[in-house]
């Protein structure tokens, strides 16, 4: 029988990269609900993600997350410049970025993918149809998929 990858008893890490203020109580909200123990983490631009992912500054001590929850339209750098530098980053690659985002713009589905987003979820307006997206993806990527151990620099 295999190991899990993380005890059960340690919470997920889960970066979320969103500028709507509106949007971060509707996730946290969301995971509260869920069944898998997470501690969410929030920044509302860019830079800051990138300064979490790197631990630059006040994100010293900061910690590598399981899952990256991605917005695109960010002030600083939007979201494909911060996939673009995360997935060029081989210490941070293996990271599963999910798209959140409002748009649903063809080129951006195309561009997301094309700079390696692991998936692309448009965010529905309805919150509670918002809260049970966030639901469904937790359940599918915490409870169906193996994700990768954290790889020592």
């Amino acid at each position: 029988m295999s190991k899990p990858e993380r005890p059960q008893s340690e919470p997920a890490q889960i970066l979320l990269v969103e500028d709507n203020p509106g949007d971060v109580p509707l996730t946290r909200e969301a995971f509260k609900q869920g069944r898998i123990e997470n501690d969410l983490h929030v920044v509302s631009d860019g830079i800051e993600a990138l300064a979490f992912l790197t631990q630059q500054g006040e994100y010293a001590d900061a910690p590598r997350p399981d899952l990256i929850l991605l917005d695109l339209n960010l002030p600083g750098k939007d979201g494909e410049e911060v996939l673009e530098e995360l997935k060029d980053d081989p210490v941070l690659r293996s990271i599963p970025v999910i798209v959140l985002t409002s748009s649903r713009a063809e080129e951006d589905v195309v561009t997301s993918y094309e700079l390696h987003a692991n998936a692309y979820l448009t965010k529905p307006v309805d919150p509670d149809e918002f809260i049970e997206t966030v639901r469904a993806f937790e359940k599918f990527w915490f409870s169906v998929v193996r994700l990768p151990p954290e790889v020592d620099n």
